[in-house]
């Protein structure tokens, strides 16, 4: 049946349960072939779209070129408020070879090489937190000290943005995804986007040891891009390198706070099962709950119905790394668990460059503060923490004491 005859519709996005997991109607829809939904209207008008549940079928979607991501497109679905334009938000609302000549431009910046050196001053900079943490008077706020500064603070020293402006592209970063008005969203993003190019034609002239300082000097002064897809790339590291690592360490702390014996499965053995407990912790979070939609270019079947080119696509990466058939107990968090199929870094072409940074920043987060605070517990109740209605599923605040 046609996208448009479809009469039994639901609304989405879905919300959350109040102890923050995925909606359970997710499990429910996975029983059958993907149904339809309507996208709220805000900076587009509202639409109906196919929902993918299932772990292959999000999967497939992910990977599939049938499937575009360019925004830009007439018809094209869109989540995150703010109007598509005539210049796409980033690379990652891009399909290839447009998408792969921009994201070559950051390869390096994450090889494990480069990571690597990394490690000596973001373990300096959690060990600096932490001390501040420490002098705080109880309970403290752990997110605002540590789980938010620290991601801050590493992205604003990647990119070559002053520490004390810090504080402005977080507040822009929360609005813009924030989902609470189209045109406020709209004006953070462009006050972010002025910021980000005003600070590249600085860098232009003086260049520092910096992502944004050799985007503008190895590839804009030559021609290779222009300064509105600079700033969109310095715009995308600065969200998804803030946002996401922000919130998924908090989560990672929440995790073992409200459930004494994981905490201790994962403190034994000098943490020896952190690395796999970071996985496992973003599989259950699955914090980019709202934020992949897709426009069919091609006519295809997936999960069994048949999406025809003009369809809109919403991946629900949530209901996919909950889907039972791959992950048994899936609302159980395990950190002896496979979970090196997960989805939470995406798949295909636009799998996370910026994993190995994100992956480093969680694990000196943990050790340090397992170490630090053996004691550490909660001092509110954990069902009051998150933060609802946004693209990526965080938290407000984590009051803790020791």
């Amino acid at each position: 049946m046609p996208l448009a005859d479809h009469t039994d519709v639901l609304d989405w996005p879905f919300a959350r349960t109040e102890d923050g997991d995925p909606p359970p109607i997710l499990a429910e829809l996975r029983n059958a072939p993907p149904c339809v939904v309507r996208i709220p209207a805000g900076a587009a008008e509202s639409r109906l779209a196919w929902l993918v549940t299932r772990y292959a079928d999000v999967r497939q979607a992910l990977g599939d070129p049938r499937l575009s991501a360019d925004e830009r497109l007439p018809g094209a679905p869109v989540r995150i408020q703010v109007p598509p334009g005539g210049n796409p938000s980033s690379f990652l609302r891009l399909d290839d070879p447009e998408h792969a000549r921009l994201r070559s431009m950051i390869q390096t910046e994450f090889t494990a090489r480069r990571v690597k050196r990394l490690r000596e001053p973001v373990q300096r900079l959690v060990d600096e937190l932490l001390d501040e943490l420490e002098a705080q008077p109880r309970p403290a706020d752990l997110h605002a000290v540590f789980s938010r500064a620290l991601p801050t603070l590493v992205i604003a020293r990647l990119l070559g943005v002053p520490e004390q402006d810090s504080a402005f592209f977080i507040e822009k970063t929360r609005v813009t995804i924030s989902q609470e008005d189209p045109a406020v969203s709209l004006a953070a993003y462009e006050e972010m986007s002025e910021y980000l190019a005003k600070l590249a034609l600085r860098k232009l002239e003086s260049p520092g040891d910096d992502l944004i300082s050799r985007l503008a000097v190895n590839h804009h002064a030559k021609g290779a891009i222009t300064l509105d897809e600079l700033v969109g790339i310095a715009r995308l590291v600065l969200v998804a390198g803030h946002e996401t690592t922000t919130n998924q360490i908090a989560l990672n702390i929440l995790a073992l706070l409200r459930d004494d014996s994981l905490r201790a499965r994962v403190a034994a053995d000098d943490g020896a099962l952190i690395p796999n407990f970071i996985e496992e912790s973003m599989r259950y979070w699955s914090i980019s709950q709202d934020a992949m939609v897709r426009l069919a270019v091609e006519d295809l079947e997936l999960g069994g119905v048949a999406v025809s080119r003009g369809d809109a696509v919403v991946i629900s990466v949530p209901a996919g790394n909950h889907d039972e058939s791959v992950f048994a107990c899936p609302h159980r968090i395990d950190p002896n668990r496979d979970t090196s199929g997960h989805l939470q870094w995406g798949f295909g072409p636009h799998y996370c460059q910026g994993a190995p940074l994100a992956r480093l920043e969680m694990e000196l987060s943990l050790r340090s503060l397992l170490r630090r605070f053996p004691n550490l517990r909660l001092a509110a109740d954990p069902r009051t923490v998150f933060r609802r209605g946004t693209v990526f599923h965080g938290v407000t605040h984590l009051p803790v004491t020791w």
